[in-house]
C-alpha cells in the first residue's frame, strides 16, 4: 500500500504517514477535489503536518492527486484521541491569487485568454498545458478576488460538454481544459457490483423555452433576434411541449457579445434542461479492485450503464462525483453520482446572479450620454461643421439628436474707426461736361520789364536777285509837294491766336481772336517833300547782288503788361471714357471693438450628416433624429471607430447655436488605472 506522503511549501518531501487512517476522498467534474484523514494524537509525525504544507494521495496503487492541509480537528477525550485533517486539492492555490484592477480580453482564443490568466500568478504553481477549445468571446474581470474563480469562468459560455483536468506530479503544476469523450468503462447491475440505488427524476427545472440575453443592458442588452428570424427565444420540439407544457426561462450571461455565439450556447441549455433532471446515486462494489481482466477504470466524465428494472432504470449515465470514506478501511466501499448535473443550473444562476455585482456589471459597460456645444458665424460657402468621435468600444447607439437655432452674424470689431474722406474708384464712360460760365473781362495776362531780345542772326553773303538787259525809261511825272505817308493813332490790333492747344489735364480751346491795345509812344506820322519832276531810268544791263554782312537783330522791348479781354462764355469740356487711378500712401486705422451684430438671418439651414441631407431646412430645430443619416457599414450598422460629422449651410450670413446630444452604451475595453 502507499501510504500518505507529505512536502513542505518547497516540495520537499518530510514525512511519511504510514499510521494515517480514515482516509477518504471525493472528486468532481470540474470541481475542488476534497480529502480527509486522521493521525494519532501522539504521532510525532503530525508536527510535520502543517496548514499549506502538501500531501500526495494514494488509493491503493492508484494515485489519487496532491492535496493541501487546511483545517484540522483535534480531539481528546476517554474513547478517542485523535487529529483529523481536511485537505483540498492544489488547484486552490488559484484562489490565493486575485486580478487586482480592470482586466479585459476581447477576441482571444481560450487559450490566450487562460495563458494571460496563468501568467498573472506572482508565485508561479501553476502553468498552461492543453487546451482543446478556441472560442472568442469578450471577457472581463475587475478587481476579482480569486484568480480561480476567473479562471473556471472561461469555459462557462461552451456549449459543448468540458473537463479540467491538471498532472499534479510534477511542479509547476499543469492545467489542461479538455473536451470530454464518451467512453464507457463499466455497466451497474444486481447480481454484479450494485449494492443500493437511488433515482431521483426533478421536472421542476424543465425549460422548454429559453430566452437568451448577452451583453449590454435594457434596451442595449443583446439577444438572438437577429440570427433567429427576430424571434428572441429558442423552444423545444413540439412534442416535448405537448408532453411537459410550455417552460419558460430567462438566460442571461453577458460574456457573449456575438449572437450567432449566444444562440449556440443557449440550445445546448435547451437541449439539456427540456427533460426533466434525472440523478442517480449508486451504492455499489469497486469492481476495478477485483477486475480479472484489469480493465474497468473508475473515473470522473466517464460513462457507466446503470441497469435497474424495479426502479425502470436503463440508460447510460456520466460519473459526476466519486466518493470513497476510507480507502482501506472499507476498500471496495464507492459511491456514483451519475447522470445529468443537478449543479450546473444552479451554477448557471449562481453565476448570474453573481453578475449583477457592482464591479461586474460595470465591467460590461453603462448607457452614457455625450453632449456637443457649437457656436460660430458661418455663410452659404464656409458652413458650420461639428464633428465628433464615435468610439470602437460603442455598443448601441441608443440615440443622437440636433437642436439648433439660428442668430444674425456677428463680429467683434469695425474694419476703420476715423473722419476719413469719400474715395470714388469707380470707372467713367466719358460725356462733354459744362464746367463754369463767365461774363468776361480784361485781365492782365502778362508782365514784362523790357529788354534786349537777339530775334535772329544770319552770317551774311552775296545774293543775285534779277538780270536785266538796261534802256531808258521815264516812269513818272510829279509837280512835287508833301506827302503824309502814314500815321499812327492809338492803333488796335487784332491778334489771332495760334491752333488750339492743351494745357495741362484741360481740353483744346476752339480757336478765338485777341484784342491788343498798343500804348501812346507808338503815336506819330511821317511827312516827305517832293519837288515837281520827272522820273528818267536808263537801266543797263545789270544784275543785283545784294551783299550781307554777318549780323544779329536786337529788339529793345520796354516793360509794358498785356492785357485781355475775355466776352462771356462757357466752357464745354468733352471727358472721354476713363477711369481714376488713386495712390494712398502707406497709413493705418484705428480697430473699433464691441459687439455688431447684421441685421437679418437667413431663409434656410442645410443639415448634412457624414454627407447625407437630412430632410428639414428650416432655421431652428429641436431634438432632430440624426441617427438615420449616420454613414453605416455594409451590414446596416453604424460605423465605429471614427469621426462623425454634421453640417449645417445657411443660405446667407449667419451665427449657428447647436447641441447634439448622444446616449450611447460604451464598455470599458481600453486605456487604464490613471
Amino acid at each position: 500500500m502507499n501510504h500518505i506522503q507529505v512536502y513542505n511549501r518547497s516540495m520537499q518531501r518530510v514525512a511519511v504517514l504510514n499510521r494515517a487512517y480514515k482516509i477518504g476522498y471525493t472528486k468532481e467534474i470540474n470541481n475542488i477535489w476534497t480529502c480527509s484523514f486522521s493521525l494519532p494524537l501522539n504521532d510525532p509525525k503530525r508536527v510535520e503536518v502543517q496548514p499549506k504544507h502538501f500531501i500526495e494521495l494514494f488509493d491503493h496503487d492508484k494515485r489519487i492527486g496532491l492535496f493541501i492541509v487546511n483545517p484540522k480537528k483535534t480531539i481528546k477525550n476517554e474513547s478517542d484521541n485523535s487529529i483529523t485533517y481536511n485537505c483540498e486539492h492544489v488547484w486552490t492555490t488559484l484562489h490565493s491569487e486575485v486580478l487586482f484592477g480592470y482586466h479585459q480580453y476581447t477576441n482571444h482564443t481560450t487559450k490566450d485568454v487562460l495563458q494571460a490568466l496563468i501568467d498573472a500568478q506572482e508565485e508561479k504553481h501553476w502553468k498552461l498545458g492543453r487546451v482543446d477549445f478556441t472560442r472568442y468571446f469578450h471577457y472581463s474581470w475587475e478587481n476579482e478576488d480569486s484568480l480561480l474563480n476567473a479562471i473556471v469562468s472561461v469555459p462557462k459560455p461552451f456549449n459543448v460538454s468540458y473537463m479540467w483536468t491538471w498532472d499534479d506530479s510534477s511542479y509547476p503544476f499543469t492545467l489542461n481544459l479538455i473536451q470530454i469523450q464518451d467512453e464507457k468503462v463499466d455497466t451497474i447491475r444486481y447480481g454484479k457490483n450494485l449494492k443500493g440505488i437511488e433515482k431521483e427524476e426533478d421536472p421542476s427545472n424543465l425549460v422548454t423555452r429559453i430566452y437568451p440575453l448577452g451583453y449590454g443592458e435594457g434596451v442595449n442588452q443583446l439577444t438572438i433576434k437577429s440570427v433567429n428570424n427576430g424571434v428572441p427565444y429558442l423552444q423545444a420540439e413540439p412534442e416535448i411541449v405537448a408532453k411537459y407544457g410550455l417552460h419558460k426561462q430567462i438566460w442571461a450571461d453577458r460574456r457573449f457579445e456575438i449572437a450567432a455565439n449566444l444562440k449556440e450556447s443557449a440550445q445546448g441549455l435547451l437541449d439539456k434542461y427540456k427533460y426533466p433532471l434525472v440523478t442517480v446515486a449508486i451504492d455499489c462494489i469497486d469492481y476495478e479492485l477485483i477486475d480479472p481482466y484489469k480493465i474497468v477504470k473508475y473515473d470522473i466524465a466517464k460513462m457507466l450503464g446503470v441497469y435497474d428494472e424495479d426502479t425502470d432504470t436503463n440508460m447510460d449515465l456520466r460519473i459526476m462525483k466519486i466518493t470513497k470514506d476510507d480507502v482501506y478501511g472499507n476498500p471496495a466501499d464507492i459511491k456514483f453520482e451519475v447522470g445529468n448535473v443537478r449543479d450546473e443550473l444552479g451554477d448557471t444562476i449562481t453565476d448570474l446572479q453573481k453578475k449583477q455585482l457592482a464591479n461586474d456589471t460595470y465591467s460590461q459597460g453603462a448607457t452614457n450620454i455625450d453632449s456637443r456645444d457649437f457656436q460660430d458665424n458661418c455663410d452659404s460657402e464656409h458652413p458650420a461643421i461639428i464633428r465628433f468621435p464615435i468610439p470602437d468600444d460603442v455598443v448601441n447607439i441608443n440615440e443622437m439628436v440636433l437642436t439648433f437655432e439660428t442668430q444674425q452674424f456677428r463680429a467683434y470689431e469695425r474694419a476703420i474707426k476715423g473722419g476719413g474722406a469719400i474715395v470714388s474708384s469707380t470707372s467713367a464712360g466719358g460725356a462733354v461736361v459744362k464746367s463754369t460760365s463767365s461774363g468776361g473781362a480784361v485781365v492782365n495776362s502778362t508782365s514784362s520789364g523790357g529788354g534786349s531780345t537777339q530775334t535772329s542772326s544770319s552770317g551774311g553773303g552775296s545774293t543775285q536777285t534779277s538780270s536785266s538787259g538796261g534802256g531808258v525809261s521815264k516812269s513818272t511825272l510829279s509837280g512835287g509837294g508833301s506827302t503824309q505817308s502814314s500815321t499812327f493813332s492809338n492803333p488796335t490790333f487784332f491778334i489771332h491766336s495760334s491752333d488750339p492747344f492743351r494745357m495741362g489735364d484741360l481740353p483744346p480751346y476752339e480757336d478765338h481772336v485777341h484784342v491788343v491795345q498798343v500804348n501812346d509812344q507808338l503815336n506819330h506820322s511821317h511827312n516827305v517833300n517832293i519837288p515837281a519832276h520827272t522820273h528818267n531810268f536808263e537801266v543797263p544791263s545789270h544784275t543785283h547782288s545784294v551783299n550781307t554782312p554777318a549780323h544779329t537783330h536786337d529788339v529793345s522791348i520796354p516793360a509794358h503788361t498785356h492785357q485781355i479781354n475775355i466776352p462771356n462764355h462757357v466752357h464745354d469740356i468733352d471727358i472721354p471714357a476713363h477711369t481714376h487711378d488713386i495712390t494712398l500712401p502707406d497709413h493705418t486705422h484705428d480697430i473699433e471693438f464691441g459687439i455688431f451684430e447684421l441685421n437679418q438671418i437667413p431663409s434656410r439651414i442645410t443639415i448634412e450628416v457624414d454627407g447625407n441631407v437630412v430632410s428639414f431646412n428650416e432655421t431652428s430645430g429641436e431634438n432632430i433624429d440624426l441617427v438615420p443619416y449616420l454613414a453605416k457599414d455594409d451590414g446596416g450598422r453604424i460605423q465605429r471607430g471614427r469621426y462623425a460629422e454634421i453640417k449645417l449651410t445657411p443660405d446667407s450670413l449667419a451665427r449657428i447655436n447647436a447641441t447634439v446630444t448622444s446616449r450611447l452604451f460604451i464598455q470599458s475595453r481600453i486605456g487604464g488605472n490613471y
